[in-house]
């Protein structure tokens, strides 16, 4: 018997109550919440490749692209439009990783996790030796605008929270149904057995990569709503500590659902700022603490407290003696 999938309505619902409490949130809060959607969209694109048996410890390299997008096209463009920054993140990440994924696809296990590590780190060596660019500092980035029209901070500020509230949520409906599509369960498929995926008429090479296209468009939007929040970009976004991150983020929501990166962005903030306040010599310890704890009380992520996994019922076999 098939379930409802409710995933849609949460996706919306969710959204709408965010997008209409921004004026009784206090503007860090809204700040917090436009960082935990930036960060789980990249979080969408590291499950993806879970899913699919690849761990990347390298997507600090789309999630920096996204945003140098954002602050080169400020500065050397004149291109200040939010919409049109986005789009532009998400174009350049198609780029790279349609490149870049020509040479991914073919590898896997730790031969995947240290070619997509060494990218990472070879964009971070190139930016932090580049003076053009501000070096290890960055530089910052252009005042937004939106539709031809200038804002004010606050203006911006609201203008930047909608949009990524809206892209946020096209982005997860997205994701959920390219993971109900045939090609995400191929994916799944892949993970398990890639000869019987051979068999079916996939090609596993193929799934592979457009997984990785996936995961490198959303990691250059999550980059570029990065760099709009905070205003500035520098090259330790492309650091192998924040491709670390994004991982530990996955590992904590788990790959159950498309919500569950939003979940594990959300109890990763949360931990991270109140572990900040409370100890902050001593951070790092909490977070990996609270991530053993996680992993070995819940290893299929924060997601499985509200979506239990289903036991599968193998029928009960007849009694030998037993007339047909």
């Amino acid at each position: 018997m098939h379930t409802r999938d409710r995933t849609p309505f949460a996706i919306i619902v969710i959204a709408a109550l965010l997008a209409t409490g921004y004026s009784v949130f206090p503007a860090w809060f809204s700040s917090t919440i436009v960082t935990v959607i930036a960060k789980a969209l990249v979080v969408i694109g590291v499950v993806t490749l879970m899913r699919s048996g690849l761990v990347s410890f390298g997507q600090g390299l789309y999630y920096c692209i996204g945003g140098y997008v954002v602050g080169l096209g400020g500065q050397l463009l004149h291109v200040t439009d939010i919409l049109a920054l986005l789009s532009l993140a998400a174009l350049t990440g198609l780029v790279a990783g349609s490149l870049l994924g020509l040479i991914m696809s073919r590898y896997r296990e730790i031969f995947f996790a240290m070619f997509s590590l060494a990218l990472a780190m070879i964009l971070y060596g190139m930016l932090s030796r580049s003076q053009a660019l501000g070096s290890t500092d960055g530089f910052n980035v252009a005042s937004p605008t939106l539709l031809g029209a200038a804002l004010t901070h606050d203006q911006a500020n609201l203008a930047i929270y909608l949009t990524t509230c809206l892209v946020g949520a096209l982005i997860a409906y997205a994701s959920h149904r390219y993971f109900k599509s045939p090609l995400g369960y191929a994916g799944l498929a892949v993970a398990e057995n890639e000869i019987r995926v051979e068999y079916l008429g996939f090609s596993p090479s193929r799934v592979l990569y457009c997984n990785y296209l996936v995961a490198s468009v959303t990691a250059s939007i999550g980059g570029a709503i990065t760099a709009l929040n905070y205003g500035h970009v520098g090259p330790d976004m492309a650091y192998w500590t924040q491709s670390g991150e994004f991982l530990f983020i996955a590992l904590m929501g788990g790959a159950g659902n498309i919500m569950a990166t939003f979940l594990g962005s959300a109890v990763f903030e949360a931990v991270r700022t109140y572990a900040l306040e409370f100890a902050p010599d001593a951070w790092h310890l909490i977070l990996g603490v609270v991530l053993i704890l996680i992993v070995y009380f819940l290893p299929n992520g924060l997601w499985s407290l509200i979506r239990p996994a289903r036991s599968i019922k193998r029928p009960t076999e007849e009694p030998c003696g037993r007339a047909s």
